[in-house]
């Protein structure tokens, strides 16, 4: 499967924000909301989304593999909680894996473009694009008084979401960042986990978004959240970060199992190590890794960790070498 357009190399700030992303939320006029709709009525929303996305390019996906579903997840192109083998439920991709368009989750449509490292201008250009191409095909329901109409009110008007996915963890270890992450909440920003809503924040990997299209403002809380990181990355002391780096290193390649979490947290302190320059390795090697992490709960969670654990020892052996 390919790379989706986030992991691309030349990703700028990629040391704290790993990518950006912009998404909006429309639905077709003259039906009802999907959380409303019949099945029937939800298999005609699709087909109407379906000829419009493939007229401008978009590939659609339907009943997905375990094994497709887990790399849509982990590349952040569908949100876990997304059933794409449902009746009426569809999910479009253009080929470089930058534009997703999940039909039938909350809305008709959740449209976003997701682009690598801090390029939040980037993805909402992006965005609009698709959506000016998709609306000359299908009309949006929007009303002048309440903007665009959406399944939840919180989201009526723009309809739109900025985010950008952050690695946080010089504030995290110089336990700084409920202070920082707090003062987010006065510029109307929210921090979650790697996943969104459902996810916990594990490895101090944050997604900071705000529900308004207002850019000047989630820029300026972003690059205050960039400075404070590397503020807090410079007072570690650099020979303490090197062995933390080294021991989370090797604890990888020794694990006979590892737990999500445990996977998460090498992660996190490999990052870091790469960015101060003590690991050898291009940073989004480093990044794929989160692509395709096993996100949901396994039955077997022993087996998963055991695979989890050969995957990255896999990954791993050749680092402390690099």
């Amino acid at each position: 499967m390919p790379p989706p357009a986030w992991l691309a190399p030349d990703a700028p700030e990629n040391d704290v924000v790993i990518s950006s992303r912009c998404r909006f939320a429309r639905n077709i006029r003259g039906h009802l909301f999907p959380n409303h709709a019949s099945a029937n009525e939800l298999k005609s929303i699709a087909q109407a989304v379906k000829e419009a996305g493939t007229a401008v390019g978009l590939e659609a996906f339907r009943k997905l593999s375990e094994a497709e579903r887990e790399y849509m997840i982990g590349c952040r192109l569908m949100s876990p909680e997304f059933k794409p083998d449902e009746p009426g439920r569809l999910l479009l991709l253009d080929e470089r894996r930058a534009i997703s368009i999940m039909v039938n989750e909350e809305d008709h449509l959740r449209v976003q473009a997701l682009h690598a490292g801090w390029s939040i201008g980037t993805s909402i250009a992006q965005a609009k694009d698709i959506l000016r191409a998709l609306s000359s095909r299908i009309e949006f329901a929007e009303t002048p008084r309440w903007g665009f109409l959406t399944a939840s009110p919180f989201n009526t008007g723009e309809g739109i979401r900025l985010s950008a996915m952050f690695h946080l963890a010089g504030l995290a270890h110089t336990k700084r960042l409920a202070e920082v992450v707090g003062a987010l909440s006065e510029s109307d920003l929210t921090a979650r986990g790697l996943f969104g809503e459902s996810s916990r924040a594990v490895g101090a990997f944050f997604q900071v978004s705000m529900t308004r299209g207002n850019l000047p403002r989630f820029s300026g809380a972003c690059e205050y959240l960039m400075q404070e990181e590397r503020l807090a990355r410079g007072n570690m002391d650099r020979d303490h970060l090197n062995e933390i780096v080294r021991d989370a290193i090797r604890f990888a390649v020794v694990s006979k199992e590892l737990s999500q979490v445990d996977a998460l947290r090498v992660i996190a302190w490999t990052r870091w190590g790469i960015a101060a320059g003590f690991v050898s390795v291009p940073i989004r090697e480093i990044d794929a890794i989160l692509s395709t992490l096993e996100l949901r709960n396994n039955p077997d969670e022993s087996a998963a960790a055991r695979d989890r654990a050969a995957a990255l020892r896999s990954r791993f052996e050749h680092v402390l070498t690099a």
